[in-house]
């Protein structure tokens, strides 16, 4: 018989010598990683637009121009968006389709109406009474406390997250490293997207553990890959309750 093949008759992962599970044991992560970030994260398009903005004023000289209006004008736009991830929620596609609609129609008939003073002009005046400048200095600082805001945050999370086992649910926090377990077995796991726009600047959503030896919930917000971090718990916690159904009856047909 040729190396590497299945002999007839046995299915995949069967085979002499083999413990049974043992396909399953190589699938199943060995421990994974869970960390709850703060909605700051949520302000990093305001970041980036600061960074584009600050090296288009660079070059764009002191005085201000349309086109550095325009840059400008941009900047107030993305910052007001993110204020309302922070002001509201979005639990449906439809409500986050209808707010980027509105943002549109709002931003175009802006850009209409400065572009062109043929079109209303009483009009086309109150929007040229709007006119945002700012110099590269202004846009740098803005992209700059932002940077050191999520560097810290990168920094705290080292010292607070959770870590879950086939056996224990850990949790790290503190300078010094404390620790706190929870039994793992039986570990209800919960996810909830609230929030259709933080889903889909960062895939993120919110977890709830509830494991077997606590009267409370433990909340994680702002769990980032959500779907990919349920699916790994899981397909943990699935196999472990594999394992642990498949051991009487091994122990019964030894018996027998």
């Amino acid at each position: 018989m040729s190396q590497g093949l299945t002999p007839p008759g046995i299915p995949p992962g069967n085979l002499p010598g083999r413990p049974p599970g043992a396909e399953l044991e190589q699938e199943q992560p060995q421990r994974i990683y869970l960390v709850s970030y703060p909605k700051i994260v949520f302000t990093y398009p305001t970041l980036l637009v600061a960074i584009f903005a600050g090296i288009i004023m660079a070059f764009a000289g002191p005085e201000p121009t349309h086109r550095t209006n325009l840059v400008s004008a941009l900047f107030m736009g993305v910052f007001v968006v993110n204020l309302v991830v922070f002001a509201f929620d979005f639990p449906r596609t439809t409500s986050l389709t209808l707010f980027f609609f509105l943002a549109a129609i709002v931003m175009g008939v802006f850009l209409i109406f400065r572009v062109s003073d043929q079109i209303l002009p009483w009009l086309s005046k109150i929007f040229n009474m709007y006119d945002p400048h700012a110099n590269a200095t202004f846009f740098f600082s803005i992209a700059g406390a932002l940077g050191a805001v999520f560097l810290a945050v990168l920094i705290n999370v080292q010292f607070d997250y959770w870590e879950v086992t086939p056996n224990e649910l850990l949790h790290h926090h503190g300078i010094l490293s404390n620790l706190e377990r929870y039994s793992s077995p039986n570990l209800k796991i919960d996810m909830e997207i609230n929030d259709v726009f933080e889903y889909f600047l960062l895939r993120s959503g919110r977890l709830i553990l509830h494991p077997s030896s606590e009267p409370r919930a433990i909340v994680l917000e702002n769990v980032m890959n959500i779907k990919f971090k349920e699916s790994q718990l899981t397909k943990m916690l699935g196999a472990l309750q594999v394992q642990v159904r498949a051991a009487p009856r091994s122990e019964t047909s030894i018996a027998t």
